[in-house]
């Protein structure tokens, strides 16, 4: 999964897609995941950083990624 190259990004959580001027707000995990998708890491290496940081289990980061995956692409932020 590629995140928009465009996208502008602050340190809490407010997400900007200048190409459609479209504005969200993403919760702390979700500032992490989207910082890692923008360093365009695997989604390998992003569940070992969330995993570590947020002290969460496998099933739970699996479920949680694809949602906030699927979020991502239905609001257009994906490449």
């Amino acid at each position: 999964m590629k995140l928009k190259k465009n996208i502008a990004l602050s340190d809490s959580g407010f997400i900007f897609d200048p190409g459609t001027g479209n504005s969200f707000t993403t919760n702390p995990i979700g500032l992490h995941m989207i910082q890692l998708l923008k360093q365009e890491k695997s989604p390998k290496e992003i569940e070992a950083a969330i995993r570590d940081e947020y002290q969460v289990d496998g099933v739970t980061f699996e479920r949680d990624y694809f949602d906030f995956i699927s979020v991502l692409g239905k609001l257009k932020l994906l490449e």
